[in-house]
């Protein structure tokens, strides 16, 4: 059925206020919440990738009350079919498709690109965005490896335009309290953080190069990465287990639990950078670790680290993604979902703030719709007033860093010293090889 202009401002109002019910903030209020929502000035937005993850940012976009979803891009005609099929179930207009996003820049009436396509184009579909006078909306990681960033940081600067990833923790109001409370002392000095991630990804097996399906440009798909065959293994969520196009886990997801422990240890770069593990679990096509640590230690006494096991679903503390700061006077857990816990040196719960939506980490589409609503707003807010953004394409970049500078050291296989001043890598060359990448012909990323 579609929705009328009411009908979706009840919707997205009754999803924001259930978030809010099952917290238990003493200083926000129903009416606080509320206030979040609600403009006369609707942003226009158009997604590109929306096979899946892009699916559920396209639905979300489109359901609040000041935003249109008014192109749907991908290079896969079925995914395009689909989300049209699902955005009317969430507005009156109707999206136009573009399979070339390229050509949904060239639209006046696009206020901001939503970029939710494989990780090897994050970057440069930004910084195309950006030249075409385009806000954007990355999903994490915001590069595929650190130079790309650098250009983004640079690049939002020079065109003057929003960047926010999509690091949606950022913008949920239980965890931005409890990252609050740790800033101001709740667990004392804290000197350790760990993150971590755990799954049961199947095999993907050993692909055969065969013929490119109709439904699918692979040339586009591609893009700046160099032309490789087509194998019948790596559509659509394969690729992330290849350097060629993805990042493995660590960005996959480690990325999240990296930035929870960077924004609450307020810290930036490191001064040295380890990881150790591999693929272990299957003999298949998948390249990056399926088992991974990464260390990373901070010049004023802090150490953090990331453990990802995408073949042993095993929970830590309970949960299958979160984190842990230790401090001198007891300890946070934040795991999955919109809440965290603080613990004396006994281990004895001091405070609990529980929220009591289910979210389903391991979801590879959407695991916390009503809670991004936030982090969405947040990004219309710094478009229309000038708000600060809960994660910018400074603040997504040094995170995001952070991962890669671990994927770096498990590549080479040492560790590494990195200059604290700006995350770069010191007196190891082999790993400066891994700090950009090769394009394909007329795709490098220029400012």
């Amino acid at each position: 059925m579609k929705k009328t202009a009411n009908s979706r401002r009840n919707f997205i109002k009754k999803g924001t206020m259930a978030a809010v019910a099952g917290s238990l903030l003493p200083h926000f209020s129903a009416k606080s919440y509320a206030r979040i929502i609600g403009s006369n000035e609707r942003i226009q937005v158009s997604v590109m990738g929306v096979n899946s993850r892009g699916d559920a940012l396209a639905q979300n976009f489109a359901a609040q009350d000041n935003c249109d979803v008014i192109h749907i891009c991908d290079v896969d005609r079925r995914a395009i079919t689909k989300c049209l099929t699902n955005l009317k179930n969430r507005q009156t207009i109707e999206a136009k498709a573009y399979p070339d996003f390229r050509k949904s820049l060239e639209s006046k009436d696009v206020d901001a690109l939503v970029i939710a396509a494989p990780d090897h184009w994050h970057a440069p579909a930004s910084l195309l965005a950006m030249q075409a006078g385009k806000h954007v909306y990355v999903e994490k990681p915001c590069s595929h490896n650190p130079n790309e960033g650098e250009i983004l940081v640079k690049a939002a600067e020079k065109y003057g335009k929003i960047v926010q990833m999509g690091n949606q923790r950022r913008s949920w109001p239980n965890v931005v309290e409890g990252i609050e409370a740790l800033k101001n002392g709740a667990i004392g000095n804290v000197y350790f953080g760990k993150g971590w991630y755990s799954n049961n990804r199947p095999s993907i097996g050993i692909g055969k190069e065969t013929a490119v399906p109709d439904w699918l440009d692979w040339e586009l798909w591609q893009g700046p990465a160099p032309r490789k065959n087509f194998k019948d293994n790596l559509i659509h969520y394969n690729w992330h287990w290849h350097w060629h196009w993805g990042t493995g886990e660590a960005l996959n997801n480690g990325t999240h639990m990296i930035d929870l422990l960077r924004w609450g240890m307020e810290v930036d770069y490191p001064t040295k950078v380890s990881s150790n593990g591999g693929r272990y679990r299957y003999q298949d096509d998948w390249e990056t670790p399926d088992t991974q640590v990464i260390n990373l230690d901070f010049d004023n006494g802090m150490t953090m680290s990331w453990e990802g096991r995408s073949c042993n679903g095993k929970n830590i503390e309970g949960s299958s993604v979160g984190v842990v700061f230790y401090g001198e006077n007891g300890s946070m857990l934040i795991p999955g979902g919109n809440s965290y816990t603080v613990f004396d040196l006994e281990s004895k719960v001091v405070k609990e703030v529980k929220h009591t939506e289910v979210i389903d980490a391991r979801n590879k589409s959407n695991p916390a719709e009503k809670l991004d609503a936030f982090h969405i707003q947040n990004m219309f807010d710094a478009i229309r007033n000038g708000s600060d953004l809960h994660a910018g394409v400074d603040s997504g970049h040094k995170s995001t860093l952070l991962v890669q500078l671990g994927n770096i050291a498990q590549r080479v296989g040492q560790s590494l010293d990195i200059d604290a001043s700006n995350g770069h890598i010191l007196n190891n060359a082999d790993a400066q090889k891994l700090w950009s990448r090769s394009y394909e012909s007329d795709w490098e990323m220029k400012l």
